[in-house]
């Protein structure tokens, strides 16, 4: 099975967030960043700003955490994003790296 991650948008004033769950996450926030998907949630809201993600060994595994996440409260995601990056900022340079070939 492929790997999966579980992430967190937002824009830039942190006042909207988003979950979402992917097999390939630099490339998923790539297509938030340039609102490929014009239509989207993300792109009416401007939600371009990866604050928070999870890496899992099946993608099976992140639709469940996914679930989890979409399920709990706002508090609790901004708990979550507190835990990994308190400063909310931006992500992707530092996944870019890692996720690309």
């Amino acid at each position: 099975m492929k790997a999966g991650f579980i992430y967190i948008m937002t824009n830039k004033n942190n006042t909207t967030l988003y979950t979402g769950v992917t097999s390939n996450l630099y490339s998923r926030v790539v297509k938030h960043k340039e609102k490929f998907y014009q239509r989207s949630f993300t792109a009416k809201y401007n939600l371009d700003k990866l604050v928070y993600w999870e890496s899992f060994q099946e993608i099976g595994d992140a639709i469940y955490r996914e679930k989890q996440i979409k399920a709990g409260s706002r508090q609790k995601k901004i708990n979550l994003i507190f835990s990994m990056n308190p400063e909310w900022r931006d992500l992707t340079d530092e996944i870019k790296d890692t996720f690309t070939d």
